[in-house]
C-alpha cells in the first residue's frame, strides 16, 4: 500500500462514518447523497491505486 492510497481509503471510511451520523441525526438527504458520492470516489481511488492489481 502507497501512503496516498491509505489516505483516500482512511478519509473515504471516515466520510462513511459521517453519512452514518448524518443519517441518525435527520440531515437532508441531499448532503447525504453529496457525501456518500465522495465517500465512493475515496474507497474507489483508493483501492484502485493499490499495488495488488500489477
Amino acid at each position: 500500500m502507497t501512503g496516498l492510497s491509505t489516505v483516500l481509503i482512511v478519509v473515504g471510511l471516515f466520510l462513511v462514518g459521517g453519512i452514518i451520523s448524518f443519517v441518525k441525526q435527520g440531515m437532508p438527504k441531499q448532503l447525504i447523497v453529496l457525501l456518500s458520492i465522495g465517500a465512493a470516489m475515496c474507497l474507489v481511488a483508493g483501492i484502485m491505486r493499490l499495488e495488488v492489481w500489477n
